[in-house]
C-alpha cells in the first residue's frame, strides 16, 4: 500500500512539472507577441516623435492633431506659439504633443 500511494505522489509531481512547462510554452509566445505587437511600435513611434521634436524650428510649417496648419513663431521647453493663417495677429501657445507632423521652412 505504501509502494502505491508512493508512486502516486511520484505521479503527481511529474504531472505538476509539465503543467509548468506547458504553461510556460503557452506564456512565452504570448509575450513575445506583446511585444511585438504593442512595445516595439510605441517605442518607434515615440522615437520618431522625439526626433521631430528636437529638429524644430521657428519658421517650420505645422500640423496639429486637429488638422489645422499654422507657422511656428517661438519655441519655449515644452510649449511652441503657432501662427495661424493670413492674420498676423492670430496667434496661438499650444503644446508640442499637439503637433502631428513637421515641414520644414524652404531655404532660400
Amino acid at each position: 500500500m505504501n509502494l502505491l500511494l508512493t508512486a502516486a505522489a511520484a505521479g503527481g509531481e511529474a504531472s505538476v512539472g509539465m503543467s509548468l512547462v506547458s504553461m510556460l510554452i503557452m506564456i512565452v509566445p504570448f509575450g513575445l507577441l506583446f511585444y511585438f505587437m504593442l512595445v516595439r511600435p510605441q517605442k518607434k513611434e515615440q522615437k520618431r516623435f522625439n526626433e521631430m521634436m528636437s529638429g524644430l524650428e521657428v519658421g517650420d510649417v505645422i500640423v496639429t492633431t486637429g488638422g489645422f496648419y499654422g507657422v511656428v513663431i517661438d519655441i519655449s521647453e515644452e510649449d511652441v506659439i503657432v501662427e495661424f493663417g493670413n492674420n498676423k495677429n492670430c496667434r496661438i501657445p499650444m503644446r508640442k504633443t499637439a503637433i502631428a507632423q513637421v515641414e520644414k521652412a524652404e531655404q532660400q
